[in-house]
């Protein structure tokens, strides 16, 4: 490979990696684990995994689980 070459493909994996850093900080994706867990990532650093039945049972919760946020939010903290 040439200079120019070789300049060319680290201009193109840096603007890749600029885009793969933008897009992993704002999208939410969903992914089935290996076990067979539903796996949701960028909410934080590591995925939030769970099974299906515990994600049904949580989303049946949805409702109570808005009324706690909102009763306790002067003790809850909020990321920047």
């Amino acid at each position: 490979m040439s200079d120019e070459d070789l300049k060319a493909e680290l201009e193109r994996l840096r603007a890749e990696n600029e885009a793969l850093k933008t897009r992993s900080q704002r999208a939410v994706s969903l992914k089935v684990s290996e076990k067979g867990g539903l796996s949701v990532y960028g909410l934080g650093r590591f995925p939030v995994t769970l099974y299906k039945e515990q994600w049904q049972k949580l989303l049946a919760m949805a409702d109570e689980i808005r009324d706690f946020l909102r009763d306790h939010d002067r003790e809850l903290k909020a990321k920047e």
